[in-house]
């Protein structure tokens, strides 16, 4: 079976901060063009982030480069931010309350303006009210980050555990077997959707 032409749509990999919370998002789009364009980002609904974006009206948008190191990725795209501060370990910027990570290419600040529902996710659209560069390093795309996802996330388990990653949502499951009706409880797809590591 070919893989979902979905798959080749066109994406960038993004953190999306606001108060107290942070995640990995490959869906971040312009969606008008006026001095103070809109910006969307689509937020799945089990994710913490999403609850907190519905809390706060102000959230920032960090741009992944195609140099952003591991770390950023597994610790941004497979904790909670219920359960760490995600960025405790690396350099940031505190803007209006909002960790900013200074590893980027630069950040969007947006102020939301609606929320729409769209099954699984939310689309939060947010105003562009500040926008600061900090290099002009080479975007970080959802397909180089699939095709080379290995490199970004070299697993360490302790004691000789196994680690089952979700492919879809990078949620980690430790055991040395994924029960066959293993539901992920990030984002919801089965048992075989996971990946051993």
């Amino acid at each position: 079976m070919s893989k979902s032409l979905t798959r080749d749509i066109l994406s960038g990999m993004f953190i999306v901060s606001t108060k107290d919370s942070a995640c990995i998002v490959d869906t971040v789009l312009q969606v008008s063009s006026s001095s103070e364009p809109l910006i969307s980002v689509s937020v799945n609904k089990n994710n913490y982030t999403n609850s907190m974006l519905k809390k706060n009206t102000k959230y920032g948008i960090n741009i992944l480069s195609k140099n952003v190191k591991g770390e950023v990725i597994k610790t941004f795209g497979f904790n909670s931010s219920r359960d760490i501060d995600k960025f405790e370990n690396f350099d940031y910027i505190d803007e209006d309350g909002i960790k900013i990570l200074k590893d980027t290419i630069g950040y969007m600040m947006l102020e939301k303006v609606q929320v729409i529902d769209a099954e699984t996710h939310d689309i939060f659209i947010g105003k562009l009210i500040k926008e600061e560069r900090f290099n002009d390093e080479e975007p970080l795309l959802y397909q180089d980050y699939q095709q080379h996802k290995d490199e970004y996330l070299k697993f360490k388990t302790s004691d000789g555990k196994t680690a089952w990653v979700c492919t879809v949502c990078g949620y980690i499951y430790y055991g040395d077997t994924l029960p066959e009706d293993f539901v992920c409880p990030k984002c919801g797809v089965g048992a075989s959707a996971f990946e051993k590591k």
